[in-house]
Order: C-alpha cells, then structure tokens, then sequence
C-alpha cells in the first residue's frame, strides 16, 4: 500500500500523532517528538477556528512550523507571505487575511482581524502561494489539501524515505522546494534539524553531524558556497542524498557532485519543478546523474509528462499531469471561492525526451529567468520600472536581469529597488543606459540584443561596482572588500573568511560595512557578498539566495540611548581596552594587569572564528598570510630596537626569545606576547594541515577548543617544567577563546563557563589579574556586543586595529616622552602605533599585490 492510499483524503499535518514519541523536529534549544509536536499543533489549530484565512510569515522557527501545520491539519486557507515587509504587506492588503501570523519574541503572534470570516472559500483549497517564490504580486497558486499530501508522498517514495532520516532545514518554509522538504519528511515519521543556518556557517556542519543529518536541500547557487567551505574534504558520515531543484545546475556540476558522492557513500538528486505542481515533477536517478548530467529525469511518482508541439517552432512544450498540480491561479479574493480550473500544467519549458526515457529540458516559451531558485516575470520586471517611471526592456539569464533603460535616471538607486522588490540580491540586476531601446523590424523590443548590451557595456550605476566611492552609506560591499582585503577581484559568492580576511582586518571591514548597511548581521564574514545588503534591503527574516533568513542585531534600547550609544563587537572593544591598559601599565599611568592574557582568549577566539572554514590548501594559505602580518611588522620594529638600543638579542629578531632566551621574565621578554601567539599558530597550522587532524577539527570545533586548554593544563600546573617567561603558558587560554567562538548551545557555553572558573583562579597569584582574565573570558562567551558612545566608535575601531602595532611599537615609544609626562607617553605610544599600522598595512597590502601580479605574469609565461 502506497503513502498516497494509506492517508487519502486526511492531511498528514492531522495525523502527526501516529508517530508517537518519535523525534519530530530538534532546534538549537529543545527537540520535540511527533505526539509534543501534534499537542502543539491541535493548540493553535484551536485559536483558530474554523473556515478563515490564514495568512503566515513562514520563517525557519518552530512557532511558524506549528502554525504552518495548524492551518493544514484544521482545513483553513493558509497564504504564505513571501519575505520582505513590503511584498508581504502587498499581499495582506490585497487579500485581507482573517488571521495574520508573525513571529515575535520567538513566540507566533496572532493577528486576529475578524472573528468571522468573510470570504468565500471553496473547501479544497488549502495553501496560497506565490508563483515560484517571486515578486510577491497579487498571483498566488492554489494548492489542495489532496495536492500538497500527494506531492509529499512521492517525493518520500523517489527518496525512499525513512523514519531513521533527518533533514537539515537549508531552505525556508516559504519557498516551496523548502516546505515540500518539512512535508515529505513529517509524512514518513523522519525527522527535521530546523535551522537558520547557512551552509558556509561552521556551526551548520557541527549541526549535521551531532544531528545524524542524512539530507539537505539545495539550489544552484548553494554548490558554489559548498565549494567555499571546502566541503569535498568534508568528513560527513551520516549523509545519505542532497536534492538540488530551484534552476538548472549547470551539468559539469551536477557530474562532478555525482561523482564525488558516489565516492563517499551519498547521492545526488537532482529535480524539476515549479510551485503550480506543489513543487516536483521530476527527479533524474542518482545512478544516472553522472552519465545523464544534462537531464531532469523522469516524472514523479503518479505524474506523467507529454510533449506538445508549439506551431511554428521546432520545439514541444512540457506538459504535466499528476494529482499535484494546482487547483488555479488567484489573482483577488474572489479567485478563493474558484475550485479547479487546471487539470494539466503547461510548464513553459520546452523539453525533449531521449532514447533512455529521460526528459531534458532545451529552453523556455515564456519570458522568465530563474536566479538562486527564484522565478522572475522579465514582463513584471518591466511593469515594476514603468511604475518608477522608467521605460526598459527587461531580458535576462540564470544569472542575472538586464534591463535597456531610456532617459536620464539614477540607475543605483533604481537597480536597489528593483532588487528589494524582485527579492534578487543587489549583484543580480543589471540596468544599461541606452539611448532608445533596441528593436525588431516589427517595432518589438530586441531582448537578445538586451542581453548582448551586458556584455559588452559598463552600467552608469546599475551594478553595484559603480557604485560611488564617496557614498560609504550606500557603498558596494564588494568595494570594501577589494579596499580592506587588498584584492583584486570579489565574487557575489566570496566571503570575508574565502578571501583571506582574518582579524587584523576585521575590524575596519566591520565598522566601513556597518557604516555602508546600516547594521551589521551576525556571522557577516561567512556570508556571501550578495547576501549582505543595506537594512532596508535586509529586514529581519528577509531570505537571501541561500535560503537561510539574515539574522539583523535588533535595537531594542530606548530612542535616547540608541542616539548616544550604539553596539560594538565585543571582541573589538576588548582589544582597544586591552591595549590602553597593556601600555599604561607598562609606562606606570596606571596599574592594571591581566588583560593581555584576554587578548591571548580573543586571539583563540578569532582563530577559530576566521581560519577553520574552505578548503584544506585554501586554509592554509590563508593561515600562512595571517602568521606573516604580525611577523613582518613586528620583526622589523623589533630589528630596529636590537639596532638602536642595547636591551635586545639576536634570538629577539627571530621571535626565538621563549625558546633560546634567559629563563624567567627579563627585558628580552618585553615581546612575549607576539613570541608565543606566533609559535602557536604556526603549530597549528602544521598540525592542521594533517588531514585526519583537519577532519576531526571539522567535526568536533568545540571539543578540539578545550582539548587545547587540557593539553597545557600539565604547564600550566608545574607538572611539567616551562621555559615560559614569567607570564607562564597561555595556550589554554587561546583554547578557552577557541572553545568560545565554537560554543552554540547553553550547555556549551555553561561547560566553557565551568572551565574558566576552575582553572583561572588557580593560574596567578595575583587574584585582580585572575578577575580581569576571568571577566575578560566570560565577557567574551556570553555578550557578543557591547554597547559603546557612538563618539567613541571611530577610536575604539582603530585602537583595536593597531593593537598589534601599538604593543610592538611603544617599547621604543615611551621612553622618549615618559620624562616629560606619563599621560603624553600613553597618547604618544597610542599615536604611533595607529600611525604604524596604517603604513605597515598599505605597504604590506602593495607587496601582496606586488607578488600576485608577477606569480599571474609567470604563470601566463608559461601557458604560451
């Protein structure tokens, strides 16, 4: 007995209970089985009532699930609301839901408008969608109760789904390849890992192996940030398939993922469909991907396809019948009281089938691009401009919408809007300026010739690299990428972590991209470029093209403090403190000691948070780079002290001093601090670089952080002699930073929290040093930002910058001014160091450069 026979006519949402104490969904805080799972969702069902509209913010949480599966499981009309405030609210005025659901607080807040509904709904009809994900206009599709359940039961049938599988949530609810996933799996009593999280995200992958994840879902565009993160080296143990649907993956692609999931034990199922068919119509084989990479496969079980041909073209269109496709279209109210007005799906795509069954897919009959899985009306996209009173002809590919656009316009700002509106990041719209629009001999728009305009043009604005360089408020993010990380080229799916970014330079992208967005997302340096966008672009919950909702730091401070405080890092603010302490104890301004050791926990911390992610030879360059920025200014300012003054040895210049040096603390200690921060991570960068050391790393982040701080515990208590200066070891402490960065959950933190209080007390003498470490410590686990006068933000960026630069540069500082007043040797050795590192920064940025350009010179040499 089928899925599909076993459940006809009653909703799966309705029948969760069956699964008993199974686990049904597990988040970052609690994990419910399907009977805990189905109490909630009568709950809700309950509020209610019966016969209304429903209308939801489907974001990855589990109160949007709950009320996701209410709405199903009681019968009433469910309208997903696509992200963005304003496509959402366009969708709400047009259709004047009964009930509106938002998240709030963590909580679902119900909108109850009216307690009795007034609309005519017709009874079958059970979800509204927006055509593909797209724009948010008044076009929904109607989905069945009966469509929804059929779709779900024969994606769980191709896939063979069972009890014991988890799937990480990569997509969102609202978008239909995402909610086919929750329905497929809840059908079959498997489970859901549901998250936020993007798969370049560290935090994702411990998820999926503490989790047992045996899938994810993915669009095209999710496989160039798989290959960002290096994922081909990744040990996963528990993967079993990846799906790809939501546009074509080119077939190189799909080949090579194929291929290399048949080596290490998963498959790969690539799909086709559309949200009118509540999601698939077609899957191709994994056996068959590697050989048939160009394919969609076959139709879905209980689906067929036929092939119609078009008159006049030596094409058929693909036409699609099975009891997923959609009741209809609604274009207002009144469309809800319509019942079927579709029986086979005209998909628009022209298609061919070839001699082993398989369908493959040869163009398109309508004007739509799909870009990162989402479908674009190029006819829409045209209206859209026409209502900023702009004439265009709009074509367009996979990659991108290009629009001709006549007369005088500020095409930046036109191009930001028409992104907001399509949901397409910035980097996807093109607008060229042209002087008429190109035609036919029949007066029609030339869109071939649109497209051409492309490639062969710069836009005067209509890209984001034509953005202007004195606008920091709206500058490109790529712009400050190239400026900061000194690179010659940024990619929409590079990131700040991919293209060398470490904490050196964190800190001034930090605060010139907080400048240029208006906020600041959590975990920006492991986003894609085209995912970070300006907050009107980039609201709460707005799903960029991975799938996974930008998480905005909310302001929820009282008006009058936001306008004199604003939030900072704590990790920057820890530096800039840290370092004024460092240098005004040294020169005897005042006492406070102890806060060098925090910035050894805030090095672990930004290690592990910068150099664990990519590929294994990525990361280690990138490693090898950052060792290189603190020894190369740093030597050479200690080369000129042993050159100038009498209280350094040679063993100082090669940073040797703990290893060949005096025992004890002496004046030769003065750079302990740079000595062992580079010992350490020159240790393990080799130690990384041995692959079974790189996977248990990938796997076990957290764990590795505090075996780092056990393997120094023996130093640290005397069970083992050090030639330490008197400062004593300190790997723990990187590790206890390292163990921070790596901690998600509560428990987590709590462990690092436990360790910290049981090893810093007992490591100094001194118990004010013990407190400043500890709070230092702890500060940095459990408070990610620091509310600091906004006054202040410019200095306490650029201290933290130069930090290294300032340590190594006000031993030789001070002593000049420290006769004429102690408070002008602090400023003094502040000002030189900012000064140090703003030159050793563009000198050190030009030599990179420098080197580049002769190894790709070389490298051309040698292709002719």
């Amino acid at each position: 007995m089928t899925l599909q026979t076993e459940l006809a006519g009653v909703s799966f949402a309705a029948t969760l209970a069956r699964f008993g104490d199974r686990t049904a969904v597990s988040t970052n805080k609690e994990s419910l089985s399907y009977r805990e799972l189905a109490r909630r969702v009568e709950d809700v069902a309950r509020s209610f009532g019966p016969g209304r509209l429903i209308a939801l913010e489907a974001g990855n949480t589990l109160p949007a699930l709950v009320a996701y599966l209410a709405a199903l499981s009681s019968g009433n009309p469910l309208l997903i609301l696509p992200s963005g405030d304003s496509a959402a609210e366009a969708l709400v005025a047009a259709y004047d839901p009964d009930v509106v659901v938002r998240a709030s607080n963590g909580e679902a807040a119900l909108d109850v408008r009216r307690e009795q509904s007034h609309h005519d709904l017709h009874p079958e009809l059970a979800l509204l969608l927006s055509t593909s994900g797209s724009t948010g206009s008044p076009k929904l599709v109607r989905l069945s109760a009966d469509s929804i359940q059929a779709n779900a039961a024969a994606i769980a049938q191709y896939l063979q789904l069972r009890p014991s599988d988890t799937a990480a949530t990569t997509l969102p609810l609202s978008y239909c390849y995402g909610m086919s996933v929750v329905n497929s799996h809840l059908l079959t009593g498997a489970s859901l890992a549901l998250t936020d999280l993007s798969v370049v995200d560290p935090c994702f992958w411990e998820l999926v192996r503490s989790g047992n994840v045996t899938s994810f879902a993915a669009v095209p565009y999710t496989f160039d940030l798989l290959d960002r993160v290096g994922f081909a080296d990744m040990d996963v143990p528990s993967l079993r398939y990846i799906t790809q649907a939501g546009g074509r993956l080119a077939p190189d692609r799909v080949r090579s993922y194929a291929e290399l999931g048949r080596r290490q034990g998963w498959d790969l199922f690539v799909m086709y469909g559309q949200t009118e068919a509540t999601a698939r119509m077609a899957y191709l084989p994994p056996d068959q991907a590697a050989e048939s990479p160009h394919a969609i496969g076959v139709p879905v079980p209980g689906g067929s396809f036929r092939l119609e041909p078009l008159p006049g073209l030596d094409a058929s269109e693909l036409v699609y019948s099975g009891p997923n496709v959609m009741l209809g279209y609604a274009e207002r109210p009144e469309d809800l009281a319509l019942g079927r007005t579709v029986t086979e799906l005209h998909t628009g795509d022209l298609a061919r089938r070839g001699p082993d069954g398989l369908y493959e897919i040869v163009g398109r009959r309508s004007r739509f691009v799909k870009i990162v899985g989402l479908r674009v009306d190029l006819g829409q996209v045209e209206r859209l401009l026409a209502d900023l009173g702009v004439t265009a002809a709009a074509a367009g590919s996979d990659h991108e919408v290009v629009a001709a656009v006549e007369g005088d316009h500020d095409l930046a700002l036109i191009a930001k809007t028409l992104a907001q509106d399509l949901g397409l990041p910035r980097a996807a719209v093109r607008l060229v300026p042209v002087e008429a629009i190109p035609r036919l001999a029949n007066g029609k728009p030339d869109y071939p010739a649109v497209v051409a305009l492309a490639g062969g043009q710069e836009d005067d604005g209509g890209r984001p690299d034509a953005a202007p360089h004195s606008a920091e408020g709206t500058a490109d993010v790529r712009r400050i990428f190239l400026e900061v990380l000194e690179q010659d080229d940024v990619g929409d799916t590079d990131t700040f972590v991919s293209l060398g970014g470490d904490s050196l330079s964190y800190v001034a992208a930090s605060i010139r991209l907080e400048q240029a967005l208006g906020y600041l997302p959590e975990g920006w340096h492991l986003m894609p470029v085209c995912e970070l966008s300006p907050a009107t672009h980039a609201a709460p919950g707005r799903v960029p093209p991975s799938g996974n909702p930008v998480s905005v730091k909310p302001v929820g401070a009282p008006s009058w403090r936001r306008k004199l405080l604003a939030p900072m890092e704590t990790g920057i603010v820890l530096r800039a403190v840290a370092i004024i302490c460092i240098v005004s104890t040294h020169i005897g301004f005042f006492h406070w000691t102890g806060t060098a050791h925090v910035l050894m926990a805030v090095a672990g911390y930004n290690f592990a948070r910068f150099q664990l992610s990519g590929a294994r030879t990525a990361r280690l360059r990138r490693q090898l780079r950052s060792i290189a920025r603190i020894v190369v200014p740093s030597v050479a300012v200690i080369g000129l002290a042993f050159a100038v003054t009498d209280k350094y040895a040679w063993y100082n210049i090669f940073l040797l001093n703990p290893l060949l040096g005096p025992e004890g603390w002496t004046d030769y200690s003065r750079f302990w601090f740079v000595e062992i921060l580079v010992h350490i991570l020159i240790g393990l960068a080799a130690l990384l670089a041995v692959p079974a050391v790189d996977r248990a790393v990938r796997r076990w982040p957290w764990a590795f952080g505090l075996a780092l701080v056990a393997v120094d515990l023996p130093l640290l208590f005397g069970l083992v002699e050090s030639r330490y200066p008197g400062q004593g070891p300190v790997l723990w402490l990187f590790g206890l930073g390292w163990a921070a960065a790596a901690s998600r959950t509560l428990w987590q933190k709590a462990a690092v929290t436990a360790v910290a209080l049981l090893i810093v007390p007992e490591s100094f003498d001194n118990p004010y040093r013990s407190a400043t470490i500890l709070a230092g410590c702890l500060i940095l686990l459990w408070v990610p930002t620091l509310h600091v006068p906004r006054g202040l933000h410019r200095i306490t960026a650029l201290l933290a910058s130069a930090s290294l630069h300032i340590y190594v540069t006000h031993w030789l500082v001070y002593p000049l001014v420290d006769p004429v007043d102690k408070g002008l040797a602090v400023l003094a050795s502040l000002a030189c160091g900012v000064l140090y590192w703003m030159l050793a920064t563009r000198a050190m940025g030009f030599v990179e450069k420098w080197v580049k350009a002769r190894r790709l010179q070389s490298r051309a040499a040698r292709s002719h």
